[in-house]
Order: C-alpha cells, then sequence, then structure tokens
C-alpha cells in the first residue's frame, strides 16, 4: 500500500469519526415510531443478500431480514440503496436510520457506530478461477486480487503487508464481480457466497475459494448513543434466533443454516 493510499484511509476513517461525534437524535427510536417509517440501508447488488428480482423487487436473505423487522415493529420500510463504502456514512449523516447489509462486526467500524448482537454471519476467502494453481499465499505472487473497497476483506487484506499482496479495489460488489466475469481479475477476496456467483453469472469462468480469510459476525449497525433502539433490536434479534426465523431466511438465501452456537 502507497503512502497516497494509507493517508487516504486514514483521512477517511477520521472523517467518519467525526461524523460520529455528532450529537445523535434524542431518541432515534421515538422518531421512527412516530414516523411510521424505518430507513434501512442495504446494498442491493450483492446477491444472494441483496439484490433485485425479475419483476425489479428488491429481494434477499438481508432484505428479507429488513422487511421481517418492519413488519414486526408496523412500520413502513424504505429502502437507502447503498454500497460497501457508503453504508456507514448513509447512518452518520441521518440518511437511515439503521444498516442491514452484510456488515461484519470490527473494531474499526466500532470506533464510529454501534453493533446490535449478530444476526447471521459471513465466511470471507481469497477465491481465484478454478483452474488456477493457487492453493496458499505465495501462489498469489503477481496476481490481482479483487476487492470490493471499504469492506472487510479490503480491509483484512491490506493490512497483511507481509505478503505484498496486489489489490485491485472495486467501487461495489458489482463492479468486482463483473471484473472477475470478464477476466480482468483471476482471484477476488469477498463472501464464499459472493465467490459461487462468478461462476453462474459466467459459467466459463468458474471462482471457488481456495485460502481462507475469516469468518465475520453480522450486526445491524446504527449511530451512537441510541441505547433505546439498540435495546429494542437486540430484543427482537434475540427473538427471532431462538423462533428461527432468522435461520430459515439465511438458509433459504445461502443454502446453509446459521451456526450452531447461534441456534443453540
Amino acid at each position: 500500500m502507497t503512502n497516497r493510499m494509507v493517508l487516504g484511509t486514514a483521512a477517511a476513517l477520521c472523517g467518519l469519526i467525526m461524523m460520529a461525534a455528532t450529537p445523535a437524535s434524542a431518541d432515534l427510536l421515538d422518531d421512527i415510531m412516530k414516523a411510521k417509517k424505518i430507513r434501512i440501508s442495504t446494498d442491493l447488488a450483492i446477491p444472494p443478500s441483496g439484490m433485485m428480482d425479475s419483476t425489479m423487487k428488491p429481494t434477499g436473505s438481508d432484505v428479507e431480514v429488513a422487511q421481517m423487522l418492519a413488519k414486526d415493529w408496523g412500520l413502513e420500510l424504505e429502502f437507502i440503496q447503498t454500497t460497501g463504502a457508503t453504508r456507514i456514512p448513509n447512518v452518520l449523516t441521518g440518511k437511515a436510520d439503521i444498516i442491514i447489509s452484510t456488515l461484519s462486526v470490527t473494531a474499526e467500524r466500532a470506533k464510529v457506530i454501534d453493533f446490535t448482537k449478530r444476526y447471521a454471519t459471513l465466511q470471507s476467502d481469497v477465491g481465484c478461477l478454478k483452474s488456477s494453481t493457487v492453493k496458499d499465499w505465495p501462489d498469489l505472487k503477481d496476481k490481482s486480487i479483487g476487492v470490493s473497497r471499504g469492506t472487510t476483506q479490503d480491509t483484512t487484506l491490506s493490512n497483511m503487508k507481509d505478503k505484498d499482496l496486489k489489490i485491485a479495489r472495486y467501487d461495489d460488489d458489482a463492479t468486482m464481480v463483473t471484473a472477475a466475469v470478464s477476466g480482468q481479475v483471476d482471484c477476488v477476496g469477498s463472501s464464499a457466497t459472493i465467490i459461487n456467483q462468478i461462476g453462474v453469472k459466467n459459467p466459463s469462468r468458474v471462482f471457488e475459494s481456495r485460502i481462507p480469510l475469516a469468518t465475520f459476525d453480522l450486526a445491524i449497525g446504527l449511530k451512537k448513543g441510541e441505547q433505546p433502539l439498540m435495546d429494542k433490536l437486540n430484543a427482537w434479534i434475540t427473538e427471532n434466533v431462538k423462533n428461527g426465523k432468522l435461520n430459515a431466511i439465511y438458509k433459504k438465501f445461502h443454502g446453509v443454516d446459521l451456526p450452531a452456537d447461534m441456534r443453540s
């Protein structure tokens, strides 16, 4: 990573911290319930978590989680379209009330927003073209790894300075997938689900997971200082993990159950 990139990343983090320091609403939960509407920041271009169906209606695991939340609370739902890089700014600037968009819990993000308890998990890997010989880190020498800018995969790989990785950053997951589908990159750092989607879009370029990165907890993000909203969200997650509804949504779109330690 160049000095200019390091400075850019640091500046972006400082900017988010400054936005986070802005005084929160007196009670965002009260504002939401009075408005009878909740604005949820969700990326609709990252199948199967968020996407548009054949009738151009939002669908996906995060979409159904958001829809269930709004229905349970008796609220109108407004999706605030986002990318990986704009999810957190959306809540810090008041454009959205909460984030439900494959938002991994990290220490850096916790400096600027609050997280609920986890409602799902995300397995992240380095995935490569099936025909490639990549099996471990040394095999990535001189290969560009596509990532979506501002994601946990971007951060994780960028911090591996000892491995001298070449990282190609794209503005969002959809652009990164297009790069892989079209042959601009032969490896990507992303969720296992998105890695598998590449071959669906172009059967001649099937990708598969080769090097595990990490399993991240996914949580709902909200502006700091909104404890009543945090408490209500956590109670809702607890109830819907216990009754199996969140697991049913996850399995419907991802093909596997949530981790056993979540469901027990």
